[in-house]
């Protein structure tokens, strides 16, 4: 985890390149105008010690950068750094006359945006992907609102997916024995169950039948990219409490059957939308199946975070229908503590809540056609299957919140993987079990009789340690 090689040798070649072209480090915060002159002179240089210099210069100018100068500069990026147009227009003429293979390979080349090459260049020094993955980050940021950074998004996105692919990607097991400071993001990444304390971590960690795995980036070797957490049982769980509690007794590793991917965490922001559950997945079902023969279930105990907001929309329609629920007020309860009226763990709370739960996940869908909960959409996506549907998995705060203590399992069956995503990606269809697709049947005849009062949801607690950071939950 240590700096390799390669870093220490980029970082040796940009200061002799300094030295070279007469260049120093900033000594304080540069200019707008300064990091645009370095931008152009990047581009328009063609000595591979200097532009490594000149990169270098670039990236320690941003850092410098305050974030009004940031913002500027990338919108001077997003407007002046686009393709070359006399080249393009004189490459679509050229193609509209002689549609040869040449022809196109010209016009590719001058559609693609000078800031394309501007960030291949500012890859080049040591930590230039760390840095330009943190450019991201200011760059999402200030998308909301301004079309303008779309464009630069999309390309900075595009080179990631390149620059990040599974071929790049190492595979490696964390454990009690990594180093403290990947320990430590690992407690500062999670995102999907707090990791309250060292001890708590450990537990995690330490214990024979877990296992905790990550992706990490040869030009970012002490940052995981995504890691998952694992727990080994000899059943499906329903409920996340066990599985936390640092008082539980462990199992040996060679006596469980189960894998059990309780939390998924992607740790940068600056590399949403560049996907990597879905290869470390896979990839730790296979080591965990090479390590563990004796393994024969693989499954989630996945939260559903957008339960409780679907319910709260569909509960304040004008006509409010969720087939299965005869009396539309028990599901009120869900949004108020047992204190302020609300309804309490009943028989009729739980019927109420899994039949709408199976109406959430098996026939509700976004306004393109997908599946409303995003966390069903990855692991559906994946070729999982919805295995169960657990009332009452997680009663934290953060639980009962999202999704109304509702969990669920997933179950990656490794002899349907395939048929189930190409079913999924083709045609929507949604696997699921026959308990969980029974529930829907039971309930739909059931019709629904007033629209009840809907109080607002609560507001999320407050969470430094994720906040804007997405995450990718099983």
């Amino acid at each position: 985890m240590s700096r390799n090689f390669l870093q220490e040798f980029l970082e040796a070649v940009a200061e002799r390149g300094r030295g070279l072209i007469g260049l120093e480090r900033p000594a304080s915060p540069v200019r707008s105008a300064d990091l645009l002159a370095l931008s152009n002179a990047l581009l328009t240089g063609r000595g591979e010690v200097s532009g490594v210099a000149l990169a270098q210069q670039w990236l320690d100018a941003y850092a410098a950068a305050d974030e009004e100068q940031r913002r500027h500069h990338l919108a001077a990026l997003a407007d002046g750094f686009g393709p070359d147009q006399p080249r393009l227009d004189a490459a679509i003429e050229a193609y509209l006359q002689d549609k040869s293979p040449r022809a196109m390979a010209e016009l590719s080349v001058a559609a693609e945006p000078r800031r394309q090459e501007l960030f291949r260049r500012l890859n080049r020094p040591a930590g230039g992907t760390a840095a330009l993955v943190r450019l991201r980050e200011d760059v999402l940021a200030g998308l909301p609102g301004n079309e303008k950074l779309e464009a630069l998004d999309a390309d900075l996105a595009h080179l990631f997916s390149s620059w990040f692919n599974r071929g790049f990607l190492m595979l490696k097991r964390i454990d009690w024995t990594t180093p403290a400071n990947i320990l430590a993001k690992i407690i500062q990444y999670e995102a999907v169950h707090t990791i309250h304390s060292w001890d708590d971590l450990r537990s995690r960690l330490e214990p024979s039948d877990r296992r905790c795995f990550a992706f990490f980036h040869p030009q970012m070797a002490d940052e995981p990219l995504v890691f998952v957490e694992v727990a080994l049982t000899q059943d499906i769980p329903g409920t996340i409490a066990p599985l936390l509690d640092l008082e539980r007794k462990p199992i040996r590793a060679e006596d469980a059957t189960t894998a059990v991917f309780y939390s998924i965490s992607n740790c940068q922001v600056g590399l949403r939308r560049v996907s990597f559950g879905n290869l470390l997945i896979k990839q730790v079902v296979e080591e965990l199946r090479r390590d563990l023969p004796k393994l024969k279930n693989f499954v989630t105990l996945s939260p559903v975070p957008g339960f409780m907001g679907w319910l709260k929309r569909e509960l304040a329609k004008d006509e409010p229908h969720i087939p299965g629920v005869a009396d539309l007020t028990v599901l009120e309860g869900l949004f108020r503590p047992a204190e302020q009226g609300g309804t309490g763990p009943t028989e009729t709370m739980r019927e109420a809540q899994l039949a709408a739960a199976a109406h959430y996940f098996l026939a509700a869908r976004t306004s393109s056609g997908a599946p409303v909960d995003p966390v069903a959409r990855f692991h559906l996506g994946n070729g999982a299957r919805l295995e169960r549907i657990n009332w009452r998995g997680d009663v934290s705060p953060n639980g009962l919140r999202q999704a109304g203590g509702l969990m669920v399992n997933y179950l990656y069956d490794l002899d349907a993987i395939e048929a189930n995503h190409e079913a999924f990606a083709n045609q929507g269809v949604i696997a699921a079990s026959p308990a969980v697709r029974k529930l829907l049947k039971t309930v739909e005849a059931k019709p629904a009789r007033r629209k009840p009062a809907v109080p607002a949801l609560p507001p999320p607690a407050a969470n430094s340690k994720t906040a804007g950071r997405p995450s990718s939950n099983p």
